[in-house]
Formats: C-alpha cells, sequence, structure tokens
C-alpha cells in the first residue's frame, strides 16, 4: 500500500497560532466581561414606580359630583368629586348661630360682673364706715354719751354690712368664672368660633381636589355612590416623579453609589435610551428563612452547599420622559450602572 502523505509543514505553526489567539482572546474577553460586571452592574430585575396615593374623602356621604374617569390625567387643584354638601350647610348655619347666642349670653354675663363690682365697691364703702362708727361710739360708751343699744346697734351694722360684702365678693367671683374671661381670649366665645371653623372645614372637605399632578387609576365607583370618611374611593398615580426599582445581586452594591448615572431602557420602547440616577440603595430586604422568638434568633438548619446571592433594591430616579413615551407603572427594565467614570458621558 502506498504511504500516507503528511500534512503541510507549514500548517502545524498556523494552527498553534490559531489556537494561542483564541484562547488569549477568550481571555481578554472574559476580563473585559468581569470588569463590565463589576464596575457597571447591569440588572434586567426591574420595574418602573411611581407613588401611589388613595384619595379618600374627610367627610362622608353620598357623590353628587364625579369629574374624573379611569385613567385620566389630572392636574393639581382640579376638582375631583363633590360629596353632597347640604349636611354640613346646616352645621355651619347652625354653629353660626350657637356662636352669636354665645355672644349674647357673655354679653350679659360681663353686664353681670360690671353689676356685681358696683355692689361690692358700694358695700365695701358701707363696711368701711360702719366700722368706723362702731370705733367712734367705742370711747364714748363709758362716758355714757351714747346708749349700749346704739352701740351694739352699730355693732349689728357693721357685721351685717361685712357679710353682705363677702356675699357681693363671692358673687364677684362667680360671675367672673362664668364669663370665663383670660386676657383678650373669652373661652366661651373661642369654644363657639371654633365650632364654626370646623364646620366651615368639613364644608370645605366635600369638594375633594388633587394634591398634585398625577394620573387615575382603579377608580370602581359612579355618582351616587355613599362615600366614608377616611376610605380611600380610587388612587392617584404622582407623575411628578418616576423612578426604577432595580434589584441587583449583594456582589455588585460596593460599585453603586448615589448620584451615578443610570441607562435604563425599557421593554415597552426597544431601541430607545433612558437617563436616571441612583437615588438610594436599599438598607432592608424580607428574610426568607430564619425569625425571633422572644429574644432569641431562630435560625433553621440547612444542608445547602451553594448560597444565592441576596438582591437589594437600588431606587434610580428617572428623568422626565418625553411627550411621545410616557412612562407607566409597572413597566419591565434593564438598568445598568454606569460608574463614577461614566457621569460626564451623554
Amino acid at each position: 500500500m502506498p504511504e500516507a502523505s503528511s500534512p503541510l509543514p507549514g500548517l502545524r505553526p498556523v494552527g498553534l497560532l490559531l489556537g494561542t489567539a483564541i484562547v488569549v482572546a477568550a481571555v481578554a474577553v472574559g476580563l473585559y466581561v468581569w470588569r463590565i460586571t463589576y464596575h457597571q452592574p447591569r440588572t434586567d430585575d426591574a420595574m418602573v414606580r411611581a407613588n401611589l396615593v388613595g384619595i379618600a374623602p374627610h367627610v362622608g356621604g353620598p357623590l353628587v359630583e364625579l369629574n374624573v374617569v379611569d385613567n385620566q390625567p389630572v392636574k393639581q387643584g382640579d376638582l375631583l368629586f363633590v360629596i353632597d354638601p347640604r349636611p354640613f350647610e346646616i352645621e355651619l348655619e347652625r354653629s353660626r348661630a350657637a356662636l352669636l347666642l354665645t355672644r349674647s349670653e357673655v354679653a350679659a354675663i360681663s353686664s353681670a360682673v360690671e353689676a356685681a363690682g358696683a355692689e361690692v365697691t358700694r358695700l365695701e364703702a358701707e363696711s368701711s364706715y360702719a366700722s368706723e362708727h362702731v370705733k367712734r361710739l367705742e370711747p364714748l360708751l363709758p362716758k355714757q354719751f351714747v346708749t349700749r343699744d346704739k352701740y351694739e346697734e352699730s355693732q349689728v351694722n357693721a357685721r351685717a354690712t361685712l357679710a353682705a360684702l363677702t356675699r357681693a365678693r363671692q358673687e364677684l367671683d362667680r360671675q367672673r368664672s362664668l364669663l370665663s374671661q383670660f386676657g383678650d381670649v373669652n373661652a366661651h366665645i373661642a369654644a363657639a368660633e371654633a365650632e364654626v371653623h370646623k364646620a366651615e372645614l368639613n364644608l370645605d372637605y366635600c369638594r375633594v381636589r388633587a394634591p398634585f399632578d398625577a394620573y387615575v387609576t382603579n377608580l370602581n365607583i359612579a355618582r351616587g355612590q355613599y362615600a366614608l370618611a377616611g376610605q380611600q374611593v380610587f388612587a392617584l398615580v404622582d407623575s411628578r416623579a418616576w423612578y426604577v426599582l432595580a434589584n441587583f445581586q449583594e456582589t455588585y452594591l460596593d460599585s453603586i453609589r448615589p448620584g451615578m448615572p443610570v441607562d435604563v431602557f425599557l421593554m415597552s420602547y426597544p431601541n430607545h435610551r433612558f437617563r436616571g440616577t441612583v437615588q438610594g440603595i436599599g438598607w432592608a430586604v424580607l428574610p426568607q428563612d430564619g425569625g425571633t422568638v422572644g429574644v432569641l434568633p431562630d435560625v433553621k438548619q440547612t444542608l445547602n452547599w451553594v448560597r444565592l446571592a441576596q438582591r437589594i433594591p437600588v431606587r434610580i430616579l428617572l428623568e422626565p420622559p418625553p411627550p411621545d413615551r410616557p412612562y407607566r407603572m409597572g413597566m419591565t427594565a434593564v438598568a445598568t450602572v454606569l460608574g463614577d467614570g461614566a457621569s460626564g458621558k451623554q
């Protein structure tokens, strides 16, 4: 048989060189991927979020106006709905009438205080005169310039006027306590005025307005439905600030700091890049295992040899969206933290 021909001698160095190049390229790519992964961490476990605020009336009653529909944008100050104001208008009129009556009663008590004060002044003068009269008659009694009956009559009169003065002072104190005047403030009038202010506030609460620019969501009510005080009737999505809540592995947290720029891509708008800034890194997540019983930690036994890195939420504040690409709460996002060196890139 003819002897098999051997490969060309020049191909062996080429193959060796090609293999070496492949190994070097693989190492370079690995190092590049490692650098990108830890210096510019990326995650697709992210979602667009916004602050969600439940709208609940301060007062209860049937809805007589409903000026919004579900998913409608509203501006700050827009009238959302109106609760039947008639019971609160009646309460306001009642409290205003009670205020007028209170002022009249306070005026009458003030007159009584003035009268009681005048009576005290008169009786103080009479008591002083009666006491001085007894003192004048006392040295005349031994010399019989005055009869004992006259002297005793003066003593009785002095005691009577003193008792009347005591009663007048007590009446003055009672009238002053009824007046409840403390400096320039009268407690009765202040309480009645507070009731008027409360009634005015409750009447104003019948008209519920948007506290900020937002989008109406989860509206499941209609005009005529009874709204309970403090019970949410729908929610508003706060459109003033949007952010992405991205869950990064804890091994990447050393490369993430507040203020770092972030590239965000949304599944709803492919090939369009949004900008954001790291606002903060979460300080706590709910542990899956373990707990506390009394004062001792309850650590569950495990035989797992492989431990998965915990994911920690990172809040990324988004820049305002373009008009044709609005944010929606719950959109799936991919976030890449660019690091300190990329803060000036556009």
